[in-house]
């Protein structure tokens, strides 16, 4: 992923939060306050900005997670028929015949993270989300290896 404060903060207050230690724990108050007056969300990756959703969802924060998917939305790659997310500046996919490529891990795990925040939501995902996280799950699915696993266990 990266290497700076908010996506480690956003790491351990998902962890936090599925324990489940509550929204009201001082621990997870403190970390979901230091993530809601972390900078803009144009300047965070798009890695940070996965984890941070998620942890939003959980922690039953609706305006911050809408707003999140919102700009990760915008970032999307949207090819045959799914979605993800990918890192900026990556090199393009090479299209060799009898070649199946692979997203690296940390691809796979972000949108992975914008699939649990779409469908971590109450009462529940409206039908809209349903739809779109179906074609982030599609893309998940297509990641996998022969043996059903991914590119690594991460």
């Amino acid at each position: 992923g990266v290497n700076d404060e908010i996506t480690l903060t956003a790491y351990i207050t998902i962890a936090l939060l599925e324990i489940p230690l509550p929204v009201t724990h001082s621990v997870v108050r403190n970390a979901l306050f230091c993530l809601e007056t972390a900078p803009n969300e144009k300047e965070n990756h798009v890695y940070t900005k996965a984890l941070m959703a998620y942890a939003f969802a959980l922690a039953g924060r609706e305006e911050k997670r809408k707003a999140l998917l919102g700009s990760l939305e915008k970032e999307a790659v949207k090819k045959d028929g799914s979605v993800h997310w990918q890192r900026p500046g990556k090199e393009t996919e090479v299209d060799l015949p009898y070649y199946r490529y692979r997203a690296p891990s940390a691809e796979v795990e972000m949108t992975a993270y914008v699939l649990l925040a779409h469908l971590t939501t109450q009462p529940a995902p409206s039908q809209e989300e349903l739809s779109f996280a179906s074609l982030i799950a599609k893309w998940i699915s297509a990641q996998q290896n022969p043996n059903g696993g991914f590119s690594s266990t991460q």
